[in-house]
């Protein structure tokens, strides 16, 4: 990597992070806010993620603000409070936005006060509708003037049928998010989106969706949060991920919930984070960056397309015909080695700081996915893979 010129990776779309960017500072001090999701990040259905508390109360108290950020329109933020802190997570209400509250205002701003709207979802919609001055209501007959739709795993047909009907008469139709599965304890299970597909079949119509990548979202969040440097922090490369890059806000990808490395592989521009950690204890780290070097070649007097060579700590990856492969490589200094001399006074929560490993494991992950990444926006993407993968890379596909 030393015999030409160093290109950092970054991404194509204006005014958005580069992706897989190096911070020398720990997240926590470099940003005023964390923006997080909650389902696959915080806890996957009953049970907590592993670290999340510990962490959470850490960057807090470092001085770092998080505010909890889901698409699960089901629960009103007093309940998911209660949830977090059964799991020893640290939270108030006003820390809670969701896509519930989202959705209402965007009602709220589109309606004349008491309007009538039909609500397909679970109390937390109800109330979020309530509270901005809205009607809700159960059936057609009551004459909606809209309809919103939230994630609930108790609706049944006669609801969805009530909401098809109400659509097709005209009412202006509301979906807090689309995501297609929610992460839970026994593995993924359907979402919202996946409702929203059945009125959509049924009715032919169209919602206009709020949540999470939408900028309705991002909005509520950041004029809830006051933030002026946050940081999104999720799981989903098309929800977390994508909300970041559409609002040109950093992001940490965290490989607790649905996002898996494989995924992360192929992801277009659009969904490629600016941080990657394993989990949470990423807010407490520094984070590598990436080189990458393209170098083109000549075949029998034709141009064939360059290879891609990308660098991250002890780790080299490689494109060349379309197939990825690895080697060791001398580490250059980790930013995470500055990180003392970066922050300055000793760290509130240090036994948690000072126990993060130098090496997180993902170097080498990182260093696939610039490379990845750069050949398919050249054209060329990888369509094989060694056979001999290094640590966190064995199981992509």
């Amino acid at each position: 990597m030393t015999d030409s010129p160093h290109v950092h990776f970054h991404a194509r779309l204006t005014g958005s992070p580069r992706p897989l960017s190096a911070s020398s500072s720990l997240l926590a001090d470099a940003h005023d806010v964390a923006l997080m999701d909650l389902d696959g990040v915080v806890y996957r259905g009953a049970e907590a993620v592993p670290h999340a508390a510990d962490v959470i109360a850490s960057v807090r108290g470092r001085g770092m603000r998080v505010v909890y950020v889901t698409n699960n329109a089901l629960r009103p933020p007093a309940d998911v409070v209660r949830r977090l802190v059964a799991f020893g997570v640290p939270a108030a209400v006003p820390d809670v936005v969701t896509s519930a509250q989202a959705a209402a205002r965007v009602l709220a701003e589109r309606l004349p006060a008491r309007a009538a709207v039909l609500v397909v979802g679970g109390e937390g919609l109800r109330q979020a509708v309530t509270e901005v001055g809205l009607q809700p209501v159960a059936t057609v007959g009551e004459q909606p003037a809209a309809v919103v739709q939230g994630f609930d795993p108790d609706l049944d047909y006669a609801r969805l049928a009530e909401a098809a009907l109400a659509i097709r008469a005209g009412a202006f139709w509301v979906a807090t998010n689309v995501d297609a599965t929610v992460p839970s304890e026994r593995g993924l299970m359907p979402g919202n989106g996946s409702l929203v597909a059945m009125l959509r079949m049924a009715t032919g119509c169209e919602p206009m969706v709020t949540g999470k990548p939408e900028h309705a979202m991002h909005e509520e969040s950041v004029r809830r949060s006051g933030a002026r440097l946050p940081l999104i922090v999720g799981d989903r490369l098309d929800t977390d991920i994508e909300s970041a890059v559409r609002s040109g806000t950093p992001s940490l990808l965290v490989l607790t919930g649905v996002a898996a490395p494989g995924e992360l592989l192929r992801a277009e521009a659009r969904h490629r984070p600016t941080y990657l950690a394993a989990d949470l204890r990423g807010l407490l780290a520094c984070h590598p960056g990436v080189v990458v070097k393209v170098s083109g070649a000549q075949v029998g007097g034709e141009p064939r397309s360059g290879d891609v060579v990308a660098a991250c700590g002890g780790w080299v990856a490689q494109v060349r015909d379309a197939t990825l492969t690895w080697r060791r490589a001398r580490p250059a200094p980790r930013a995470i080695g500055v990180c003392g001399a970066a922050v300055g006074a000793p760290p509130v929560g240090g036994p948690l700081v000072d126990a993060l490993p130098r090496d997180d494991g993902l170097d080498a992950l990182r260093s696939a996915c610039a490379a990845a990444w750069t050949a398919a926006d050249a054209g060329t993407p990888v369509q094989r893979l060694a056979g001999d993968r290094p640590p966190g890379c064995a199981n992509l596909e």
